[in-house]
């Protein structure tokens, strides 16, 4: 059987992004208004990044991330970079499909999405990557024996396809199918991958929102409506699931790849979907080759521990029973007996003890601190309240653990 993954991950893990300094924010805006210069934001991020790795490493985390200082959303660039793929500002409608809970989510408040990326030929990876040099900058504030710990967080394989109609994501003409367009995808994805592990990272934290969505009975609902769906959900959700493991393939041995399901943390402390993870649970354990899973368990929308039986003896869960989207902390021994249910029920499900399912889980904040650069509704200091609870709580938990 597969060795289960330890360090990382960590009994006290947080999920990447994290408030950004309003000097930061007044930086950026500066710079994407091209009133400044590169060389002028630069070291404003630098010193942004010092302040937050600071924070970490003073409450006791060790997977440290940059807060995602260097991005304006929690995607960065990775596929407006590859060759084949484009940027588009101010898309038309009409490409999306309405049901889809962000798509949806935009639309209930009267916007649409200002930016999106569409393929528009083949795809490749040019090459250079977008991350490494923000890897390369953590390793400076960490000793070396560290920088395996560096969590460096990446968007999902198929992200920018849900969200189009049927035929919309890439041209017939470019490819004839999903398959053809995922296989290329995976390709650019395990090239990225060697870049970053030739600099040196082992911990990556895949963050992805659209598995949440299949658990999402709206959504599911307006797929049915929707007559143009040449797919069932099922199915994609087996091909996203095939392209995942496609392009982590020839690393998973040797990084530590974790996956966060996201749902939805936008401007406003906003979600997207709704609904437990049953839906999904035994694709996403069982199929699904990464060694642990951010699971987001902040409120009963995420529904109840159940689907965790379905969980395998070698993988791990962190579990986000912290929020990240409101200021108010929660009771330390109440999280604590929600993590004691959540071992019984990997316990159960794997033929464990509790003190052998809690070996193979973590605590954390449900979601990122700013997934989108304006950040969540709370404030610094409340967001260092929020990561010393998860410190304390794991200390109580899982003693004198990392």
């Amino acid at each position: 059987m597969a060795n289960v993954h330890r360090n990382p991950p960590f009994r006290a893990e947080h999920l990447g992004s994290l408030l950004r300094p309003k000097e930061l924010l007044q930086k950026r805006a500066a710079f994407e208004a091209k009133q400044i210069s590169r060389d002028d934001l630069t070291p404003v991020e630098n010193e942004a990044v010092n302040k937050v790795v600071k924070v970490q490493l003073d409450a006791g985390f060790r997977a440290i991330s940059d807060g995602e200082y260097r991005r304006a959303v929690f995607w960065g660039t990775f596929f407006e970079e590859l060759e084949g793929m484009t940027e588009i500002r101010n898309p038309a409608i009409e490409i999306f499909r309405p049901y889809v809970p962000d798509i949806a989510g935009f639309l209930e408040k009267g916007h649409k999405p200002g930016q999106s990326c569409v393929c528009t030929g083949k795809i490749k990876h040019k090459g250079q990557s977008t991350l490494v040099g923000q890897f390369e900058y953590l390793k400076t504030l960490v000793p070396e024996e560290r920088w395996g710990d560096i969590k460096l967080t990446m968007i999902a394989p198929p992200w920018y396809h849900l969200r189009y109609r049927d035929g919309q994501a890439f041209p017939k003409e470019v490819y004839a199918s999903d398959d053809e367009y995922f296989a290329d995808i995976a390709k650019a994805y395990r090239a990225e991958l060697d870049i970053l592990y030739a600099a040196g990272v082992r911990n990556v934290q895949i963050d992805d929102p659209n598995f949440a969505y299949f658990c999402s009975e709206k959504m599911l609902a307006g797929w049915a409506e929707d007559k143009s769906n040449t797919k069932t959900p099922d199915e994609l959700l087996d091909s996203y699931i095939q392209c995942y493991n496609d392009s982590i393939r020839d690393h998973k041995d040797k990084m530590h790849f974790g996956l966060h399901i996201c749902r939805g943390n936008f401007m406003g402390s906003r979600h997207f979907s709704e609904g437990g993870y049953d839906r999904i649970a035994i694709k996403l354990f069982q199929n699904l080759n990464v060694a642990s899973y951010y699971l987001e368990y902040d409120t009963p929308r995420a529904g109840g521990f159940e689907p965790l039986l379905h969980l395998p003896a070698h993988k791990n869960v962190i579990l986000g029973v912290i929020t990240s989207k409101f200021p108010e902390l929660e009771d330390k021994e109440k999280m604590k007996e929600r993590l004691f249910a959540a071992a019984d029920a990997i316990a159960k499900g794997a033929g464990q003890t509790r003190e052998q399912a809690l070996d193979r889980m973590g605590v954390s904040p449900q979601c990122g601190f700013a997934s989108h650069e304006e950040g969540n509704l709370l404030e610094w200091d409340d967001m260092k309240n929020k990561l010393a609870l998860v410190r304390a709580i794991a200390d109580d938990v899982w003693p004198g653990q990392p």
